[in-house]
């Protein structure tokens, strides 16, 4: 893998090298311009000179026109019966399968994931509406027995109402599909900020509805930035908020709208961890380890950020982990030989490099592998940094602590296995957790003792599948699951019913029933 000398930042190139194409917002089944005539370039993370197209820089305006229009729709769609709404869904999922390929390309083009991962993005979107559009000929209640005679007792969902959704640019099409498609099939409208810079994904994702035949405002896009996004949440027809990204702005998001009594799902950070016994395969481990910390170039929530090895493998480990992470390919994405994409944005690329240079003079930890920014030849005009092992960490350094977001990982020296998940459940997050061990009892101890949302064994941090509920613990969320079907409990609501078909009151709790 090439190396760079310095660590010296990027600055963006303004010199395009493509034609810019226009793309638009989609408010009430149009494509229309912002009304606040300001416009923003997507840049290819890989090559700054390569821009993907023009976007609007949408404003309140935009927003009130987008809730208007799901408002409007509201009453319609709802009434629409689940198994109808169920077959729309069911055509967008053949249409996402349908352009995989090109979804792929477009999204490796402007986040910069490398094509395999962006292929398995737009396959967890196929997956994720294949599955939620059948909840569309279930949506469970359930009955009770009354405590009165002749009276009967069920619960049924309802839909919550206008839905405002915020996505991340890590998984553009995945994260918008696990919020887009269980609220449609709860009977919800909604309206979408695209993550700035990733709108072509969710512009893609939005079309295919269009295609699919989804009514006019039942889905809307508004792109843009943070003013947009709090338009959205502060706006008073808007019943819930679904947002992931980071836990700073997600702490910003829930107390507007605990002001405005709003339903809000949070899926924000996470510090994980895998935790490698002294019996576990080490080479299986290595590999789990490598594609934990640097698949999607370290930007996931679920991350391998934090490896915690038993000392009497740590050598063993560590030199076979830094030999393999150096020899990862790094490069654009659409490059089908590249393992190691670029970092979003030169914002993202500061901060990483700061938390490199906190671990190497504050935490005094030892660089085993990278730690450099690529600015030379082929990585001049893109946002690249070498997967960076950090070894001699301890489990209070600001790396092993705090979330870099980034490919970045630290390895950790444990002794026994309780130190270990000690050390796992040690940070203000609980998102996603692993085991490498052949020894069932230690799995299953771990499994029961780590805090987190998801464990793993033998496994990495990250590979979610679509029917299991996804989501974290402590500063990770705020107690929802998306995915799965435990997601309904964020886009639909219980409601009670109580039929009295004896002729005459009956006081719950009051009248003696005789026996």
């Amino acid at each position: 893998m090439a190396k760079a000398k310095e660590a010296k930042i990027k600055k963006t190139s303004k010199t395009a090298k493509t034609s810019k194409k226009t793309y638009h917002n989609y408010i009430n089944g149009e494509w229309v311009k912002s009304l606040s005539g300001e416009w923003f370039d997507n840049v290819n993370p890989a090559d700054t000179t390569d821009i993907v197209g023009r976007f609007p820089k949408s404003n309140a305006d935009d927003v009130n026109a987008a809730v208007a229009a799901a408002k409007n729709a509201a009453d319609k769609w709802r009434r629409t019966p689940a198994p109808k709404r169920a077959e729309l869904l069911f055509t967008l999922a053949e249409i996402l399968r349908d352009n995989k390929d090109a979804y792929t390309r477009d999204m490796t083009r402007e986040m910069g994931k490398v094509l395999k991962e962006a292929g398995g993005d737009v396959q967890e979107a196929i997956d994720c509406t294949y599955y939620t559009a059948g909840e569309g000929r279930r949506l469970h209640g359930f009955t009770t027995p009354a405590e009165m005679k002749n009276k009967f007792a069920m619960c049924v969902r309802q839909p919550v109402g206008l839905c405002g959704l915020i996505t991340p640019f890590n998984f553009p099409m995945a994260i918008p599909s696990w919020k887009l498609i269980p609220a449609l099939v709860c009977g919800n409208t909604v309206v979408i900020k695209s993550g700035e810079d990733v709108p072509l994904s969710t512009i893609n994702l939005i079309k295919a509805c269009e295609a699919a035949g989804i009514p006019k405002g039942v889905v809307n896009i508004v792109n843009g930035f943070g003013d947009a996004g709090a338009a959205l949440v502060d706006h008073d027809d808007v019943r819930l908020i679904s947002f992931t990204g980071s836990t700073n702005t997600g702490r910003i998001i829930a107390e507007a709208c605990a002001r405005d009594n709003k339903i809000v799902s949070l899926e924000m950070g996470g510090k994980n961890a895998i935790i490698v016994m002294d019996d576990a395969d080490v080479d299986n481990a290595v590999e789990g380890a490598l594609w934990g910390a640097f698949g999607t170039s370290g930007q996931r929530c679920t991350a391998s950020s934090r490896l915690v090895v038993h000392k009497k493998i740590y050598k063993q480990f560590t030199k076979k982990l830094a030999e393999r992470a150096s020899q990862l390919r790094v490069g654009n994405g659409l490059d089908a030989k590249t393992e190691v994409g670029p970092v979003i944005n030169q914002k993202a690329m500061d901060k990483i490099l700061n938390y490199i240079e906190i671990g190497r003079n504050e935490d005094k930890a030892t660089v085993a592998c990278g730690g450099n920014a690529l600015t030379k030849g082929a990585y001049k005009n893109g946002f690249f940094i070498e997967p960076t092992v950090f070894t001699d960490v301890a489990p209070n350094h600001r790396i092993a602590q705090e979330e870099i977001f980034g490919p970045v990982t630290s390895v950790i020296p444990f002794s026994t296995l309780d130190e270990a998940i000690d050390i796992v459940n040690g940070v203000k997050y609980g998102l996603s957790s692993a085991i490498y061990t052949q020894d069932v009892n230690k799995a299953f101890y771990a499994m029961q003792e780590l805090y987190t949302g998801i464990c793993y064994v033998n496994s990495a941090t990250i590979g979610a599948e679509v029917h299991l509920p996804f989501g974290g613990t402590k500063g990770t969320g705020n107690g929802h699951r998306e995915a799965g079907t435990q997601v309904l409990d964020i886009f639909s609501e219980w409601k009670s019913l109580y039929v009295d078909y004896s002729g005459k009151l009956q006081k719950a709790q009051i009248d003696e029933v005789e026996i």
